[in-house]
């Protein structure tokens, strides 16, 4: 029986991981880990929840041993323009909160899943169809974070035998929960703006091409990797997993298809601006979709589909 702690649970990941780890695995087995804000609704009513510092090993202890743990999902983050703002706690949130839910994996024999990311990259990285194996120079604290916690998480498998797991995840596109401070949130504001406004106002230049992945896919991800038969992941950590890619100026083109007189206009944010220009356009997934059987349900023309139904029965019920 999997006993599943959550870290950042209430996060854009998170808050919709943890209810589906519940279906699947029982609400009764997969805890919540909080920091300080409280989840709400489903989250908080369908299974436990409680408090987790993961800068705090004592916490993180704690809860394992009270739920007998021993299945990890680290969602725990600071995102890019947030940590690039507050460079020290990027790194004490991004690092050592890792090492801590490591330390705690290594003396409980708990598996982890850590999210990379396509910030893991940087200028010098081939832009185009970027490898799963090439070079890694980050050039913001959250991506330098994300390097850092790739490595540790093979030294702990090689060191150690913790069964550590990991996705490089791109920009995330949900119609549940809001982005909070990173790079791509435009691909998920963009739809909330042209449902309610019609308009938009894009922090990052035409031509600007970022991997993207819907949020069901994410989550498929992430669950699919964790109960892959491990003989056959070679590389174990940092899996390139993308949907599409698409700059601006595509994806407002492909939402004026259902509201036709959607506008876009550019007033470029140069430390987004900046921080997108040293990520991929497009990422090869294919060690992911070779080793555990990888492959994406959405593109863009079906998430558009499916994110302009949802945010539009939101808005004609007042949520928005």
């Amino acid at each position: 029986m999997k006993h599943i702690l959550v870290t950042g649970s209430v996060g854009q990941i998170g808050s919709e991981l943890t209810l589906e780890l519940r279906k699947k695995y029982g609400n009764e087995n997969v805890v919540a880990g909080i920091r300080k804000t409280q989840p709400t609704g489903e989250l908080k009513d369908s299974g436990p929840y409680e408090v987790v510092d993961a800068t705090d090993i004592t916490q993180i202890t704690n809860v394992v041993k009270k739920y007998n743990i021993n299945v990890i999902y680290h969602l725990a983050a600071m995102l890019s323009a947030i940590a690039e703002n507050n460079p020290q706690a990027g790194w004490n949130v991004g690092v050592n909160a890792l090492y801590n839910v490591l330390e705690v994996a290594r003396e409980f024999n708990c598996a982890v899943f850590f999210p990379s990311s396509i910030g893991a990259f940087g200028p010098t990285t081939p832009l185009d169809n970027t490898p799963q194996d090439t070079i890694q120079r980050p050039t913001t604290m959250y991506g330098v974070t994300k390097v850092t916690g790739e490595l540790l998480c093979d030294y702990y498998f090689k060191r150690f035998g913790v069964d550590t797991r990991g996705l490089r995840y791109p920009g995330i596109i949900s119609n549940v929960t809001l982005p909070g401070g990173g790079t791509t949130d435009y691909a998920v504001e963009i739809y909330y703006e042209a449902v309610k406004n019609k308009r938009f106002t894009c922090p990052l230049a035409k031509g600007t091409f970022l991997d993207m992945m819907y949020m069901p896919d994410a989550i498929n991800a992430a669950i699919n990797l964790m109960e892959a038969d491990p003989s056959k992941l070679i590389h174990r950590n940092a899996f390139n997993v993308t949907a599409m890619s698409f700059d601006p100026e595509i994806l407002a083109n492909e939402i004026k298809k259902h509201i036709p007189d959607f506008i876009m206009v550019y007033e470029v944010d140069q430390t987004k601006q900046g921080i997108a220009d040293s990520w991929p356009n497009s990422m090869d997934d294919s060690a992911a979709r070779e080793e555990w059987g990888w492959e994406p349900q959405y593109n863009l023309t079906t998430m558009t589909l499916d994110m302009l139904k949802v945010i539009g029965e939101k808005h004609s019920r007042g949520l928005l």
